[in-house]
């Protein structure tokens, strides 16, 4: 499960000018890889992340959103489900002040990011919801999924993998999210998401489908941002 800078008109939009590169194709290397390596060379993002420090490109999607939908403020409490390997982390630590709480959680082991509290274990686990209440110190502002399933090469299989996972990480936000709270979850383009959808629509303010301008072209990924919870329970 994977994943900017504060607010500002220089984490959205990259220039390509200058970046295109062309990778030979190694004795040893397979083709799919040679075409990887070349779409990373090629990428502004992956270039710009590299420059600031940040674990992923994936980074500047949040960023994007967050300049969109103005998600995080100074003081937000905020979780970030499957945060490996902590781009979207860092974006938030860097925006949020000094009141703000930001806890992540993953399976796997996450190098430590600034101010962030990184549990490692699954959000589906019975105690989890506790576990990240107590970490924050209530209620969550703001609760982020950028998680996507592991691909098994069946296209409806991973598209239906990764669905499950946005429902589980929406029904987990409406537990712990503060009334007025906002969730940010990536689907795939293809349908099954319409009872989700009706999910989100009854229980928060405003939902809308979002595809920043660091998602590559030829993604299906898109982002549902749902804002102001309707219910909860204030601690």
């Amino acid at each position: 499960m994977s994943r900017g800078r504060g607010r500002g008109s220089s984490g959205g939009r990259l220039s390509r000018r200058g970046l295109s590169q062309r990778v030979h194709t190694a004795r040893q290397r397979s083709h799919g890889s040679t075409l990887w390596l070349q779409r990373q060379l090629n990428d502004p993002y992956v270039a710009e992340a590299q420059k600031r420090g940040y674990r992923s490109r994936a980074a500047f999607k949040l960023l994007q959103l967050h300049e969109r939908f103005d998600l995080i403020t100074p003081s937000s409490r905020i979780v970030d489900l499957g945060c490996a390997p902590g781009g979207w982390l860092q974006v938030a630590a860097e925006i949020l002040g000094p009141q703000g709480k930001l806890v992540g959680i993953d399976l796997l082991p996450v190098d430590e990011v600034g101010k962030a509290t990184i549990l490692e274990g699954d959000f589906l686990d019975d105690d989890a919801p506790q576990r990240l209440r107590e970490a924050l110190g209530g209620p969550a502002d703001l609760v982020l999924s950028d998680m996507a399933a592991n691909t098994t090469g069946h296209r409806q299989t991973d598209h239906l993998r990764t669905m499950a996972l946005a429902e589980s990480a929406a029904h987990f936000a409406m537990e712990i999210l503060a009334p007025g709270g906002h969730f940010v979850s990536k689907v795939l383009q293809g349908g099954t998401e319409a009872g989700l959808l009706n999910e989100l629509k009854q229980a928060f303010e405003t939902v809308r489908h979002a595809k920043p301008p660091a998602s590559r072209k030829g993604s299906t990924e898109i982002y549902l941002v749902a804002r102001g919870f309707r219910g909860g329970d204030e601690d």
